[in-house]
């Protein structure tokens, strides 16, 4: 029985992070689809404003916010900034800027490299030897993976800070959220993230003049189709499999998201996609695959300790 349980908890945290990769590709996409009249800030607006009042509603009328308090409120609403404020205004304006799809989600790929030098002195975790080569195989498939979009591109260098500023904002939301041990459910955290950005892009927008949205069906599409998958979903899926799976494992899943946007970028939007950019694919699996098989046997074996410790205690 306990076996066909933990065959359940794999199969459901395999799918969650299938749909999280997925997902998560999408945000890189929905800039460089919407209509190119269409102001970045405005769709980042209409983005948020309705999912948080859709979200506010849904949280009071479950009570899920209950034994909230003003300190958890006040601590996730500065997660949010980073995590969505912070992170989807650079990823916007750099693709604004004419950097490409594929070569924005470069910052998810080496957030995870990022995150392992950093994890031992703030979170006092050690990154095993199997995990680090999984981390620098990775590494090295999206380099594969984005160089033809890098090598054509004609943006100026300065758009590249963008990406940049977008990695280190979610870098710093992840810790954060890592060491805040949170009180409130992804629901609950969600909402306040959601909200605070939608109450600090609103003032932005009306100072700009990009508060009213354009009447026009291809704006609505973006702005729901942003809301529903890269915001809802990815978003959750980002704070369920935090908890879930760990930082190692859940940071080793961002090296699919840039072979995940390239691919989609090639099919819908005609950027390169060579051999190269397969064999790329195929190192960032092979990175990913090692990180989790090594988090899986280190839970294992720490499972095993845990046993024979209960069972030398009872004797």
């Amino acid at each position: 029985m306990s076996k066909q349980v933990s065959i359940l908890r794999v199969g459901v945290t395999v799918a969650a992070s299938a749909a999280f990769v997925v997902s998560w590709s999408s945000g890189f996409l929905v800039p460089a689809i919407a209509p190119s009249e269409i102001s970045p800030l405005a769709l980042l607006v209409w983005r948020f404003v309705p999912l948080a009042a859709i979200l506010l509603v849904v949280v009071g009328l479950t009570g899920a916010a209950r034994g909230i308090t003003r300190a958890d409120v006040r601590r996730q609403a500065l997660i949010g900034l980073f995590a969505q404020f912070g992170y989807c205004t650079a990823v916007y304006a750099a693709i604004a800027s004419g950097v490409a799809t594929g070569t924005t989600a470069l910052i998810d790929a080496v957030q995870p490299l990022v995150v392992a030098v950093l994890v031992g002195p703030l979170l006092g975790l050690r990154v095993r030897a199997a995990q680090w080569a999984g981390l620098l195989t990775g590494a090295v498939g999206v380099v594969l993976v984005v160089r033809s979009q890098l090598e054509d591109s004609g943006t100026h260098p300065a758009a590249y800070l963008w990406p940049a500023a977008a990695m280190a904002c979610l870098i710093v939301a992840t810790f954060l959220q890592r060491r805040s041990a949170p009180r409130t459910g992804t629901l609950v955290t969600l909402t306040i993230h959601v909200t605070a950005t939608a109450v600090a892009l609103v003032p932005i927008a009306v100072l700009t003049g990009d508060i009213v949205p354009p009447a026009s069906g291809p704006f609505w599409l973006a702005a729901g189709f942003a809301a529903a998958f890269p915001t809802l979903a990815a978003y959750g899926l980002y704070w369920w499999l935090l908890r879930r799976v760990g930082i190692a494992a859940l940071n080793a899943l961002l090296f699919l998201i840039a072979p995940t946007t390239a691919a989609a970028g090639a099919l819908l939007l005609g950027e390169p996609l060579t051999p190269v950019t397969v064999l790329g694919f195929g190192l960032c699996a092979a990175g990913v695959a090692a990180v989790l098989v090594s988090e899986a046997r280190g839970r294992d074996d720490a499972d095993r300790g845990a046993t024979m410790a209960a069972e030398s205690a009872r004797k």
